[in-house]
């Protein structure tokens, strides 16, 4: 296995520390819902470098919001890309600079010290760190409700991977060509092309985003939308009986979230 020396060294600048801003990477569409609290809690908590958007033709207020973050900052870059995500990590991928980078979703809010955090856990032999996705839904109140979706979370991230707020060594996927078929599991294939050039992936300790996924997708019929999606690019992705694993996870997920869509409407 190869052995990459390339540290990474950001947080607050001091005698012992040398900051080192590095490219942050987030696909946009029809994102203004939570953008700008997302690109605010990027800016608070990661040493930006530039903030590379792969936008797919928005007609909101997207780019509007982005706009605000540039004249702000003077480091916001913005691709136009309209084909599926794994196109669209792809061209953001081509785009980073740094020797490190970091994938962040357009519906999530880093957690404080985000980035200082995942440098503490950076060894020789790690490819990338992914943090805890936790989803926020509106009047879940059970506690274990909650605990269940964050373990979820952990073991669906174990058996699939994820980029909802990964880091990620640059050189490592500077080679990689993700099959443009995959809309859903591009995330994973990116997991299992670090792996397999000996590196590990892990899932950072005590570094995570909260999710705000758009609550309607806990209706019947997106629910049904987004399971035929996750199956039909599993089956172009998978290559082994391990992957399909995910799905009594995922069937779980779903079950604990129209359990409370019912007994908790909005």
């Amino acid at each position: 296995m190869a052995v990459y020396t390339q540290s990474l060294r950001i947080g607050k600048q001091d005698e012992d520390t040398n900051v080192e801003p590095i490219d942050v990477v987030m696909l946009t569409k029809d994102s203004e819902r939570l953008l700008h609290r997302c690109v605010e809690s990027i800016y608070k908590n990661v040493p930006v470098k530039r903030l590379i958007i792969v936008d797919a033709f928005s007609k909101d207020s997207t780019l509007q919001i982005l706009k605000n973050f540039n004249d702000k900052h003077n480091n916001v870059e913005i691709i136009t890309e309209n084909g599926s995500r794994a196109r669209a990590r792809q061209a953001g991928i081509r785009h980073v600079r740094t020797p490190w980078f970091l994938f962040v979703d357009s519906d999530v809010i880093l957690c404080k010290d985000w980035a200082r955090k995942a440098e503490r856990q950076i060894r020789t032999d790690v490819g990338a760190i992914w943090g805890l996705n936790i989803d926020v839904i509106p009047n879940m109140t059970d506690r274990l409700a909650i605990r269940a979706l964050a373990i979820i979370a952990e073991e669906c991230f174990k058996l699939r991977g994820g980029t909802h707020d990964t880091l990620i060594r640059r050189e490592l996927v500077e080679d990689i060509k993700i099959p443009e078929r995959l809309h859903a599991y591009e995330d994973a294939y990116i997991v299992n092309w670090i792996k397999k050039k000996g590196f590990r992936v892990i899932s950072g300790d005590k570094i995570y985003c909260l999710h705000y996924g758009p609550y309607e997708d806990a209706t019947l019929k997106q629910g049904l939308s987004s399971a035929k999606l996750e199956i039909t690019c599993g089956l172009v992705y998978s290559h082994s009986f391990k992957n399909f694993l995910y799905y009594p996870f995922l069937i779980f997920y779903w079950m604990l979230r129209f359990q409370n869509r019912i007994f908790n409407p909005s």
